[in-house]
């Protein structure tokens, strides 16, 4: 292995990544590896590292190869494997257009949840363009789920984009509290692997804000595939489902970090629509790296 590794590091957002390129699938990206990148003290710091991985490379993701090109390798900042990160999907398809690999236009990217469809806009006067990410259909298992923080407690919908979440409506987002540590769910096997869950108030019709604590990473500034089961969840909640009326429906969703479109569609598939930006490159000394995971 070369002394050093190149990485970058983006935000979608403010749910921030440490960007590898690691094309041939080279660098060994283990649990510790990962903790160390991400630690905000003693790394370099973020929610988690998107590992830019050829397809054909990775043994996850060679049936989809023919599909897309590149395999969003997600990795949680504890090291844990995601199936699928929405933030992390645009700030992904935003390294490819800066490395040349992809332009703008619609591109494929492959991810442990399935293959997604990302649309990365033309450039503005302002510069990049907004990407929107196509995030697959919602799944709305059955059964009643209840969250809690502290002596308060709410009733939660169970929604899966590909990776679990639980919603929850509350009167003030202050009741989340410091979310560092993870909210307690019951029961436990809806959820046998964890969830990330959000809380939200209302802002406006089809508008609103919402906070989250990430399985693996805690509290973030924003989370992609959140603001999708969030939207998908009031959608319900206000009695629309695009799939009986035959018409999308759109909500805004804020996010500590910034804000997300979310349009659900009658056929049940879900865009989320916003920014990405690389705001820094240089190499990870790799005797750091390995004297950090020892």
């Amino acid at each position: 292995m070369s002394t050093r590794i190149a990485f970058l590091k983006g935000h979608g957002t403010e749910n921030d990544f440490v960007i590898v390129p690691d094309p041939e699938n080279a660098v060994d990206l283990s649990p510790a590896a990962v903790a160390a990148l991400c630690d905000r003290r003693a790394g370099i710091g973020g929610d988690g590292v998107l590992h830019v991985v050829r397809s054909a490379a990775h043994p996850e993701a060679r049936e989809m190869a023919d599909e897309a090109e590149w395999f969003m390798d997600y990795r949680n900042a504890d090291g844990s494997v995601a199936e699928m990160c929405g933030n992390g999907s645009r700030v992904f398809a935003r390294y490819l257009q800066r490395a040349g690999h992809v332009s703008e236009g619609d591109v494929a990217i492959a991810t442990r949840g399935g293959v997604k469809t990302v649309h990365i806009a033309k450039a503005g006067p302002v510069g990049a363009g907004d990407i929107t990410v196509g995030m697959g259909k919602a799944l709305l298992p059955a059964g009643e789920v209840t969250v809690s923080v502290g002596e308060r407690a709410w009733p939660a919908r169970n929604v899966n984009m590909g990776n679990p979440h639980a919603v929850a409506f509350v009167d003030d987002l202050a009741h989340a509290g410091n979310l560092f540590t993870p909210p307690l769910f019951t029961p436990a096997s809806a959820y046998p692997n964890g969830v990330n869950i959000e809380f939200v108030v209302d802002r406006a019709p089809r508008h609103v804000a919402m906070r989250v604590h990430e399985r693996g990473s805690g509290e973030t500034r924003s989370c992609g595939t959140g603001a999708c089961a969030v939207a998908v969840a009031t959608a319900r909640r206000d009695g629309v489902d695009p799939a009986v009326t035959g018409t999308p429906v759109t909500y805004t969703v804020d996010v500590p970090g910034g804000t997300l479109v979310i349009t659900e569609h009658p056929d049940g598939e879900i865009e989320m629509t916003g920014p990405a930006v690389i705001v820094a490159e240089g190499e990870i000394d790799a005797d750091w790296l390995a004297s950090a995971t020892r």
